[in-house]
């Protein structure tokens, strides 16, 4: 009932909110955030082309391209699920905080994967899913589905907790940079495994992002818990901090 709740409120506010997208100054106001997550979305759309990939060489080759749709059907519905509640749990102060923490380890696993080069390269993938021979012993399509399901939930909570903290508390921004994630997800998955192996500067760029969304979420929330147990005033972000701290900004010099 509360995730049918939180995906309510999230289609009551993007229904109210969404004659915002015809006004310059919403863009102008939430361009950095769309930024951001669609350079989020990029990075971390390459690797479920490659989770569902291993997956489906390792079936039956009449049964793949079910292996393949379904993996992706499923990666979809949990990025839906994970962004009905995102939001809203990260407007309680302390989960703001946690989650900064959580996405520091996803930035640590993304730097690793950076420096130690995939296991697996989409050509690799794609000359798997290519051979009318499974290699390593054939499984079964449940098998090959649930691997697929469990590595999903890793992925989809990093990509909806990365979008969520970068879209702050846009509604709007947040179902925009999930419908991105979706769509980069479903028809260019592949490709864009493929742009990141050829240009790795993209990971690295992701990767600061990422980097930003979370120290910002840990930066925030530190600071709403302590204006909450001590009164003492706070900036809104690290940004808006920082220009505090030399002097510009809401808030400068009191």
């Amino acid at each position: 009932m509360d995730l049918l709740a939180g995906a309510g409120s999230i289609i009551d506010t993007v229904v109210t909110d969404i004659g915002l997208l015809l006004s310059p100054d919403w863009w102008q106001t939430h361009w950095v955030a769309l930024f951001n997550i669609l350079l989020i979305d990029l990075t971390l759309a390459g690797d479920n082309a490659i989770v569902v990939g291993m997956a489906a060489s390792k079936v039956h080759p009449s049964m793949r391209a079910k292996v393949i749709f379904w993996g992706i059907a499923g990666a979809v519905v949990l990025r839906i699920m994970f962004s009905a509640v995102a939001q809203q749990m990260l407007q309680v102060i302390g989960l703001t905080l946690a989650g900064g923490l959580l996405l520091l380890f996803v930035c640590w696993k993304m730097y690793r994967q950076i420096m130690d080069g995939d296991e697996h390269s989409i050509e690799e993938v794609e000359a798997g899913l290519a051979n009318t021979t499974t290699t390593g012993g054939e499984v079964p399509f449940w098998s090959a589905l649930w691997t697929i399901i469990l590595a999903d939930l890793s992925m989809s909570l990093d990509n909806v907790l990365a979008v969520a903290g970068a879209a702050g508390e846009s509604t709007l921004v947040l179902v925009i940079g999930l419908a991105v994630a979706i769509i980069l997800m479903a028809v260019a998955s592949t490709y864009i495994a493929k742009l990141l192996h050829k240009y790795p500067w993209i990971a690295w760029v992701g990767l600061i992002i990422i980097l930003y969304v979370a120290l910002d979420m840990i930066y925030r929330d530190s600071h709403q818990i302590a204006c909450a147990k001590f009164g003492v005033g706070c900036s809104e972000t690290i940004w808006q901090g920082f220009l505090h701290r030399i002097g510009f900004g809401p808030g400068a010099g009191g």
